[in-house]
């Protein structure tokens, strides 16, 4: 049986170019870029190569890359080192941040800082005018992500930091562009950001390994310490064969962007046309979204239930963030979208990459179809835990 994925909101398969470009720095070039010898000198010049093709691609020529473990970490370094290098004040996040955001911002409640969610209007959007009203001398860090991980919800950042930056000019303004990069043309400049982060392994690179892209004049303490590696913020030895495949998939996913967007539309048309067909299953959108991330909220049976039905048939499917899965946590952004606890739990993710064909979409559409007669008149209790 074919494996048919379509959770790539949680993760995307490696591009076999990206392997291509880190199999050199996993075999023969496998030096500490820290050393004086010529292999590791061979190795630091791969890693300001992949610097240089990061700047380039996303339009960051004077700002710097700070490479790092993945997108959580990212997150973590931009919130509590732009926050602690200001010292207490009030640190504002969107209300449906990825838990890499709310953690960090949670943990500086511990350290004297006002942490504060910004509201949204009831279709999903930034409330703009509310937003703007908590912003003043006092705010530190504004973090708001980009696109949201689960829902696709595609938030107006640019407005909303210009309009925040007038009100608070020396306040640190993150955005997390993890699921925004090769569905939305980005920079620091069009977001009006100091910093953002990316992560590899949405994007089809690999996994444990990130950036975190930083004004050059933006202050920032680093949380992990130990050598001066990555201009001192980031210490530990660079893993320059994902760096290099970081590097290749940003390429890639910004060359490509137009021709997937155009691919997403296709496939989401398809999935939205099936979904009609089925009595009770219903497509969740909030008032501006990205093609790619389409959630469904599934009659009868919890999500989590048909996502094992549907696996059963060759089809992976999520149920929502992947980060959160295991907690059994309500997310913040389908309580957004107004659903109570019962109606989040039954909720399905689908999401889409480039590899993503229009056949992969009618077979998810076709088990659907299949199972529903069966688990749309099951109860909607979850099973307790045995």
């Amino acid at each position: 049986m074919r494996l048919i994925y379509l959770d790539n909101a949680a993760s995307t398969p490696v591009d076999p170019t990206v392997r291509e470009a880190m199999l050199p720095f996993i075999e023969e070039q496998f030096a500490n870029p820290s050393t004086r010898y010529a292999s590791g000198v061979r190795a630091a010049e791969a890693l300001d190569k992949a610097r240089r093709q990061i700047q380039q691609a996303l339009d960051a020529r004077d700002d710097r890359v700070i490479f790092t473990g993945g997108g959580t970490e990212t997150n973590n370094l931009a919130i509590l080192g732009a926050a602690r290098s200001r010292g207490a004040g009030q640190v504002l996040i969107g209300s449906t941040e990825h838990t890499s955001v709310r953690r960090p911002a949670e943990a500086l409640i511990r350290e004297g800082f006002r942490v504060e969610s910004l509201p949204l209007t009831d279709k999903g959007a930034i409330d703009m005018d509310a937003a703007l009203a908590m912003v003043g001398t006092e705010t530190r860090v504004i973090a708001h992500m980009l696109v949201n991980n689960e829902v696709g919800a595609l938030y107006r950042i640019a407005e909303f930091f210009r309009a925040a930056k007038a009100k608070a000019p020396h306040a640190h303004l993150h955005v997390d562009c993890i699921q925004g990069l090769g569905k939305i043309d980005i920079s620091l400049d069009t977001l009006n950001a100091d910093s953002m982060a990316i992560s590899g392994h949405k994007i089809h690179g690999p996994k444990g390994v990130g950036a975190l892209i930083l004004r050059k004049d933006a202050r920032l303490l680093p949380i992990i310490f130990g050598g001066s590696h990555e201009g001192g913020l980031r210490a530990g030895t660079e893993n320059v064969a994902f760096i290099a495949g970081l590097a290749q998939a940003v390429r890639m996913a910004v060359q490509s962007r137009t021709s997937f967007l155009k691919s997403a539309r296709q496939c989401q048309d398809l999935l939205l046309a099936g979904l009609q067909e089925l009595d009770g299953v219903l497509a969740m959108t909030s008032e501006q979204a990205v093609d790619s991330i389409v959630t469904v909220r599934v009659p009868g049976a919890p999500g989590e239930v048909w996502q094992h039905h549907l696996e059963a048939y060759g089809l992976e499917v999520g149920v929502g963030s992947a980060c959160q899965s295991k907690s059994g946590e309500i997310s913040p952004a389908l309580k957004a979208l107004g659903l109570t606890d019962s109606e989040a739990r039954q909720v399905l993710r689908v999401s889409f990459s480039r590899m993503t064909t229009p056949e992969d979409v009618q077979a998810l559409v076709d088990g659907l179809k299949t199972l529903h007669p069966k688990l749309s008149q099951t109860s909607t209790q979850t099973p307790s835990a045995s």
